[in-house]
């Protein structure tokens, strides 16, 4: 089969089409899939990038959506011909996350996605929305449950809530998307204009570009009529806390979700208190957050924005169109 292998030092140049063993057929408890789909996560970006360490020969991408093709003995959850999205993290099904979970997260400490096939236990796998593809059900893994915990699992969004998000990469369109579809009024941001217009025309009530206006946390309060907004999904990390906890309603929520901004700075420790805000960091989700954002979106007819399509062989080129930073969506790697 094929398979995209970062070898060492790890580097976009690094990243190496192989060909590979079959894994076989699957054994007890075990089911066989024939991936269709990746999407990239800037995870995945830290990793082939040498950010997060991983070993010599690696398979990357945390995202993968294919089609069962054989099951093994014990199998309950699927049949041959199912449509199936992975987990991020596959060893945390509800609840509070096992600390062993964050230790096994596809494409980073074990292989990931960057394949035709992989053999791997059931519940590393959901069923997919119906009616999707796979290029569709793979933004889900991440990006997707990352948004959905933010608004509903971490945060309280509801009819009438109001959120702020940030950018347009895959977790703030999906949070736009989710936040819509509970009725809740939408602040988005960005640095271009012509991605401000594309987040209204899909359902964002008040646009803020943040070149423009540096200290956009008055302005979303200004809008808010000083109150400030229920939920900030924070995906700038240092840079842009600050600012978002300005933003944030007395007692509100900020998930803190990304670092594009600054992994490390100074914090506004007596803003932080004095608003009695709700800070929490968050990683994607559970196996049963995801069941329940799938039955989220097929409830609802939400269907992911996609950006550019690229071939498997392609990936760096896939990687280096996300540096660019010119998506808009979901960035999908068809395999």
């Amino acid at each position: 089969m094929r398979a995209v292998q970062l070898r060492a030092p790890a580097s976009l140049d690094n990243l190496t089409l192989t060909d590979l063993p079959d894994p076989g057929d699957p054994g007890p408890g075990e089911i066989r899939v024939r991936l269709g789909a990746s999407s990239l996560n800037f995870h995945d970006f830290a990793v082939v990038a040498g950010m997060i360490p991983a070993v010599d020969g690696r398979i990357p991408m945390s995202d993968g959506a294919g089609t069962v093709e054989a099951v093994g003995e014990g199998v309950t959850d699927y049949k041959v011909g199912d449509p199936v999205v992975s987990l991020f993290f596959p060893f945390w099904d509800d609840g509070a996350p096992p600390p062993h979970a964050f230790m096994q997260v596809p494409g980073d400490s074990i292989d990931g996605y960057a394949r035709d096939v992989v053999v791997t236990p059931q519940h590393w796998f959901t069923r997919a929305p119906n009616g999707w593809s796979a290029a569709e059900a793979a933004t889900l893994t991440c990006a997707g449950l990352t948004a959905w915990r933010a608004l509903f699992v971490d945060g309280v969004t509801q009819p009438g809530s109001t959120v702020l998000v940030q950018g347009s990469g895959g977790v703030s369109v999906f949070a736009l998307q989710f936040a819509k579809a509970a009725g809740a009024r939408v602040i988005a941001t960005s640095s271009s204009d012509a991605k401000l217009d594309r987040l209204k025309a899909l359902g964002a009530d008040e646009l803020i570009n943040y070149k423009e206006v540096p200290g956009w946390g008055a302005k979303v309060l200004e809008l808010t009529g000083g109150r400030g907004v229920d939920t900030v999904v924070e995906i700038g990390g240092a840079g842009t806390l600050d600012q978002s906890m300005l933003a944030t309603r007395v007692g509100g929520h900020v998930a803190l979700i990304g670092v594009l901004a600054g992994i490390v700075g100074p914090v506004k420790t007596a803003l932080l208190m004095s608003k009695n805000l709700r800070v929490q960091g968050l990683t994607v989700g559970s196996r049963a957050q995801q069941l329940a954002m799938i039955a989220g979106v097929e409830a609802n007819g939400i269907r992911p924005i996609l950006d550019q399509h690229f071939p498997l062989e392609n990936l760096a080129d896939a990687f280096r169109h996300q540096a660019a930073n010119a998506h808009f969506g979901k960035i999908i790697v068809d395999i």
